[in-house]
């Protein structure tokens, strides 16, 4: 199989505490950049509102992640919110292997631990502009009921002390420029020298550069 660096395709990991905008991000970014395609993960949660088995993830019982657990499928996976959430290697590889930019909304431990097997993956860390406007936003996502709200604004004092790890760090204060941010960085990670030289290595070649 193809190391990781050798693929073709850029891996883009983008990680936030609940309600920081991470999801709304990605999915512009996917309406306006064909070239970008998302990676799907596995969760024991219950779809929210109008996701999708296969479209927002994979939604599993927790007997059959435990299979997956055991026969080593996922390339990170991580208990977020009482559930679990995992991310199939052979997904992630097969798409950066055709050539295609992969996308994975992710929480911070499973971006670190991809980090360790996928090493030219880009990590990208979403912020919220306060800790006032995050909580007006999970409350008026509408979606939780108080006590998990306060149970996601906890985790997050966990998550935003992570930033610091990561490649690109996004204040989501006005999307419009979050999402313009998010889109340089993706435009950038393609002009340089290895992105191009793994996309292009025929041109390198004939110009006698490898």
């Amino acid at each position: 199989m193809t190391p990781p660096m050798d693929y073709p395709g850029n891996l883009f990991i983008v990680a936030a505490p609940s309600g920081a905008g991470k999801s709304s991000l990605v999915k512009a970014l996917l309406e306006l950049d064909s070239h970008v395609r998302p990676s799907v993960s596995h969760t024991t949660r219950p779809p929210r509102g109008q996701e999708k088995h296969g479209r927002e993830y994979f939604f599993v019982s927790e007997p059959d992640f435990e299979a997956m657990v055991q026969a080593d499928a996922f390339v990170e996976w991580a208990h977020v919110h009482k559930h679990r959430y995992g991310t199939s290697k052979k997904a992630i590889e097969e798409r950066m292997g055709q050539g295609a930019d992969v996308v994975l909304e992710i929480d911070y431990q499973g971006a670190l631990q991809i980090k360790k097997v996928f090493a030219n993956a880009i990590s990208i860390f979403i912020l919220p502009p306060s800790w006032e406007e995050l909580r007006a936003r999970l409350e008026r996502r509408g979606e939780d009921k108080p006590d998990v709200i306060e149970l996601r604004l906890r985790n997050a004092a966990v998550e935003v002390a992570q930033a610091q790890q990561f490649d690109f760090v996004i204040i989501n204060e006005l999307f419009e420029r979050a999402l313009f941010d998010l889109k340089a960085i993706v435009h950038a990670q393609r002009l340089k020298f290895s992105a191009q030289l793994r996309q292009r290595p025929e041109t390198f070649r004939a110009l006698h550069i490898i």
